[in-house]
């Protein structure tokens, strides 16, 4: 059987599986549709909420980016964990459908909540299109296609169970989606760290002897990519300042991403959101703890198939080269350009530091072009590993892409739906009516992401840090001054989101060229550029700390929240009973 039969098996046979789900579990009412019916097992939920966090970012980029740059690009792992149990079982007791929802009853605020139904859109929608990005790029490998077919396909396949079944659907879809991820990227990581290491666990893997050379696995790869005039693989990070402020915008953004907390509205009780935490900890932790050895194994492999003596002495030939590297160059993500004329592949550093060295060898350029996001998805081809391996492989990043896509949307639509439409523009909607505008607000945001998931600002996991940054700076000190802070009114809370979101959106869009500024040269995306080194995607906790001096400023200027307020506040803060979400 052809390994494009078997991974549409996998593909296909996954994607059956989801659909059904979808159809069995339809949404028949708003409460359906927003919060599964509110009756969620906490084991249940948590596992949702793996599914829903590890996202494309997590599958196919994360361990990319890392492969890629080393302890440097370890700031992902160390920012995407729990940030979201800061702030859930205080959410589940204040019993709403939605964040806005949260924001605009407790800064008793019809405008507060529009402002957070903007944010979220905004934070959301840029998420999503690295979802898109990164379930093109798994389609247009494994179904043959180009990138653009890729995510018509993967937006008709989350139009079906998304819109069909609403949360509940999506809920009980992402607990196979969880279970299809997760087995999908071990599997592939202990046939990889057996090879390499003798060792079945990864993460241990990543510390033990590499096989074929006798030396410590890091420091072989270290040997290989220094030699080649790349970074240590292990060296250290010079500006600390950027990499606490990533690492802390990443938590921030976590706590304030609003499709994540939507699932903590799905359980019948507050207790059971504080344990839907831990179990989704728990859950995450699996894939969280094998990422760095298959970004490190994964960046060897690469290296020695490239120079399979492991040393820089002698590349591969171009017509040499494996089965592998000539499926994804069919996809454009791995480019080959013969600069010297020599018929081999030099994969190098190619910067002036090194430029003295590679003219020495009478190279003339770095030859191969490797897009990081391929490096999960085309490990088990690298390392030969059997062709069901390839198939699940396939079916979980795109289970990764298409569980967080369908969260995302969800949040739009909920947000669109309930808190715009039935919070602004007609609260007499019928329950009928308000369901048909969340699916139909669905489908438009399924549309416009799939449109700019074709053209993405940079490689899934940075666009999806972007996201992060958006939420840190917007959404994540309203809520945290909405429940800890009696003192913050609606007149501060309204001026720190725009303040945050204004604040993050113009650095981002400076430094990502997107926006010009009189009397400048578009300021270039480097560290030699960006103010006090701190990159775009980091400058979400810088607007965070604006937003929170905004709305503290203004709110003590202003008058007092009233007392109802302020006792809500400490009702939220120290909660007693269930609570439970209800219509409106």
């Amino acid at each position: 059987m052809s390994q494009f039969a078997i991974n549409i098996i996998f593909v296909g046979g996954s994607f059956l599986l989801y659909i059904l789900i979808a159809i069995w579990a339809k949404a028949g009412s708003t409460k359906d549709f927003y919060v599964a019916g509110g009756g969620v097992h906490p084991v249940t939920n948590g596992m949702a909420i793996g599914a829903d966090w590890m996202s494309a970012a997590s599958f196919i980029s994360m361990a990319g980016l890392i492969a890629a740059g080393g302890y440097s690009n370890s700031t992902f792992l160390m920012g995407w964990t729990g940030g979201y149990v800061l702030l859930a079982p205080y959410l589940r007791k204040f019993g709403k459908f939605t964040v806005p929802e949260f924001i605009g009853d407790r800064f008793y605020s019809k405008n507060a909540r529009l402002v957070a139904v903007i944010c979220l859109i905004v934070a959301s929608v840029t998420y999503v299109i690295g979802q898109m990005a990164g379930a093109g790029v798994a389609f247009s490998r494994f179904l043959e296609v180009d990138s653009t077919m890729g995510l018509i396909i993967a937006a008709v396949v989350v139009f079906v169970y998304a819109v069909l079944g609403g949360m509940k659907g999506i809920t009980y879809t992402q607990v196979a989606q969880y279970c299809v991820l997760i087995v999908a990227y071990t599997i592939p990581a202990v046939f990889i760290s057996l090879q390499l290491t003798g060792n079945p666990l990864p993460p241990l893997g990543l510390f033990s002897t590499h096989i074929d050379s006798g030396m410590p696995i890091l420091e072989k790869l270290n040997q290989v990519i220094t030699d080649l005039g790349f970074n240590s693989y292990t060296a250290d990070i010079d500006n600390k300042l950027n990499m606490v402020l990533f690492t802390l915008s990443l938590m921030i953004g976590t706590a304030g991403l609003p499709h994540v907390i939507i699932r903590f509205f799905t359980v019948p009780k507050v207790a059971d959101a504080r344990w839907s935490a831990g179990w989704a900890l728990v859950f995450i932790a699996l894939l969280y703890l094998t990422a760095p050895a298959v970004a490190s194994m994964a960046r060897l492999n690469l290296m020695t198939t490239i120079y399979p003596d492991g040393t820089d002495a002698a590349p591969i030939l171009y017509e040499d080269r494996p089965n592998w590297v000539k499926e994804w160059e069919i996809t454009g993500l791995i480019k080959f350009e013969d600069k010297n004329n020599d018929g081999r592949i030099q994969l190098y550093n190619d910067t002036p530091a090194y430029q003295a060295e590679a003219e020495a060898r009478g190279w003339a350029g770095n030859e191969l072009t490797v897009n990081r996001d391929i490096l999960v998805l085309a490990n088990p081809e690298i390392a030969n590993l059997p062709g069901w391996v390839v198939g699940l492989i396939a079916a979980g990043g795109l289970a990764a892409a298409l569980s967080t896509a369908a969260g995302l949307l969800l949040a739009i639509s909920s947000a669109v739906s309930h808190d715009l439409i039935k919070g602004s523009i007609n609260p007499n909607i019928s329950e009928k009516g308000e369901l048909l505008a969340a699916r139909i607000s669905m489908s438009v945001a399924i549309v416009v992401a799939t449109y700019l998931g074709a053209n993405p600002p940079g490689f899934a996991a940075q666009v999806v840090a972007l996201a992060f940054g958006i939420a840190a700076a917007s959404l994540f000190p309203a809520l945290m001054m909405g429940i800890f802070s009696k003192r913050v009114n609606n007149i501060g809370a309204i001026a720190g989101m725009l303040t945050g979101l204004a604040f993050t959106l113009i650095y981002i869009f400076v430094y990502k060229g997107w926006l010009f500024i009189p009397g400048t040269n578009n300021l270039p995306d480097t560290p030699d550029n960006w103010v006090m080194g701190i990159s775009p995607l980091s400058i979400g906790a810088i607007g965070a700390i604006v937003n929170f001096a905004v709305a503290f400023v203004v709110s003590n200027v202003t008058e007092e929240p009233p007392v109802e307020i302020q006792e809500l506040v400490e009702s939220v803060r120290y909660p007693r009973g269930a609570g439970s979400a209800h219509d409106h």
